[in-house]
């Protein structure tokens, strides 16, 4: 499995994130190090007896050696074929036998394994991730075997999806130099010649205690996991220091780029733009908190600003909505896509999109709007904790990409803090000023 950041578990960031109560604190997580430099984190949850279990690395595509697109997201696919004490793959059997489940993700930033398990089976689980951390074994076979799946992966999820086509493009061409242009799944021509080599070369490269963060979310303490964490993981040599999360950040002079894709595929078109934004770890932390606010105004539902003036108002769009993701190393992006209404051109919905965003940014952003998108947001952060793996993902996703603990656990406060003014100038310094591309979906004529 893949995980494009902006597009699930992560949106993390700005999606997950915020999705507790405005209180002191947002999870109640609690942090220790083992002396090898494995950072472990207790979010405890007491309502039933399960724990999720989250093993993150700091090492994603955006890692990766040049030519060898998709070997990030290829060795998280060979993980599951085992060890010499859990060969063959039976670690899915193993897991599944003891009532639980195992899944895993990659995304630009990271590579994260998961089990959902009961609590009194997590030490199976983390014997299971500790031996593999280490140990793996791969037969030639499997590594043939495994290489035909993610190019069967990349056929059903990018060839076979004339969107995914698309956005593949665009974010090439928006990126650049920034490695997060390059796919998570890898071209197919370099996942081709993947081989067992550069898998061993990518895993002992990174896979290793001080270059991972254990979450364990549920019915746990820290003070019950801890020595569990040093049994298990605590036994596993230190092997040099942490992956540097080397990124570009310093782009090209702003620059607009646009990429049109017709496909006979296609049966509605589609139109979307992308900016690059700050994140938390590159530009002003205080413009994460105000565009997360803008976003809520712009794009976020049928009450939205923009979904109001051209969906309601002036029915030039079927849908329109905004997002951003600023749960990145390098930079984030801020997106606004629609879908035309039947007998509307692409074109002509952009141009409505551009006037209603311009009037947004000159005077359509009031404290009112302000407080009450605040207020939208803080309700959501009520259910945070309701889900185990929910929780895990959520710090997980954000302490892995450099955020520290105690800023995820004081989002609430920051986002009150929010004002006005800042919301309406980080707005208006993204949009206007950010480099950004725009796609165009579009139907194949006479298909």
């Amino acid at each position: 499995m893949f995980m494009k950041i902006c597009q699930t578990t992560l949106a993390l960031a700005s999606v997950v994130a915020f999705a507790a109560p405005a209180s002191a604190e947002l999870y109640g997580a609690k942090s220790a190090t083992l002396a090898n430099g494995m950072q472990i984190v207790a979010i405890a949850n007491h309502r039933a007896p399960v724990v999720a279990h989250m093993v993150w690395y700091r090492a994603g595509a955006a890692d990766e050696p040049p030519g060898k697109s998709g070997i990030a997201h290829f060795l998280e696919h060979l993980m599951f074929k085992g060890t010499a004490k859990y060969p063959d793959g039976i670690m899915d059997e193993v897991v599944a036998r003891n009532g639980g489940e195992q899944n895993a993700f990659t995304s630009h930033d990271f590579t994260a394994y998961y089990q959902n398990i009961a609590v009194d089976r997590l030490p199976l689980v983390m014997e299971i991730e500790a031996d593999r951390m280490r140990n793996l074994v791969l037969a030639p076979k499997e590594v043939d075997t495994e290489r035909e799946v993610i190019i069967e992966e990349r056929r059903m999820r990018v060839d076979n999806q004339p969107a995914s086509i698309l956005d593949e493009r665009l974010d090439a061409g928006l990126w650049m130099t920034n490695r997060y242009g390059i796919p998570i799944l890898g071209w197919e021509k370099e996942m081709r010649g993947l081989s067992r080599d550069d898998a061993f070369t990518f895993y002992h490269r990174f896979y290793a205690p001080q270059n991972a963060i254990l979450v364990v979310s549920g019915d746990i303490t820290l003070e019950q996991l801890k020595p569990l964490a040093e049994k298990y993981y605590g036994a596993i040599a230190r092997d040099g220091e942490p992956n540097a999360r080397q990124r570009a950040t310093d782009l090209a002079p702003t620059a607009d780029v646009s990429v049109s894709y017709a496909d006979a595929r296609v049966r509605q078109p589609r139109w979307w733009r992308k900016w690059i934004a700050p994140s938390y770890n590159v530009g002003d932390k205080a413009d994460v908190y105000a565009l997360n606010v803008f976003e809520e105004i712009a794009g976020s539902g049928s009450t939205s600003k923009l979904y109001r003036s051209l969906v309601v108002d002036r029915k030039v769009a079927a849908d329109v909505n905004a997002s951003y993701d600023p749960g990145a190393v390098s930079y984030g992006t801020f997106t606004i896509g629609l879908n035309p209404s039947p007998g509307i051109s692409p074109e002509q919905a952009a141009a409505a999109l551009n006037e209603e965003l311009a009037k947004l940014l000159k005077d359509g952003i009031s404290d009112a709007d302000v407080a009450r998108a605040k207020d939208r947001i803080l309700a959501g952060l009520v259910f945070a904790k309701d889900s185990a793996l929910g929780a895990a993902q959520a710090v997980g996703g954000m302490l892995v990409v450099g955020i520290p603990l105690e800023e995820i656990e004081n989002l609430p406060e920051r986002l009150k803090a929010v004002t006005a003014d800042q919301v309406r100038a980080v707005a208006r310094k993204v949009i206007e000023t950010s480099a950004s591309g725009t796609a165009i979906l579009l139907p194949k004529a006479g298909a």
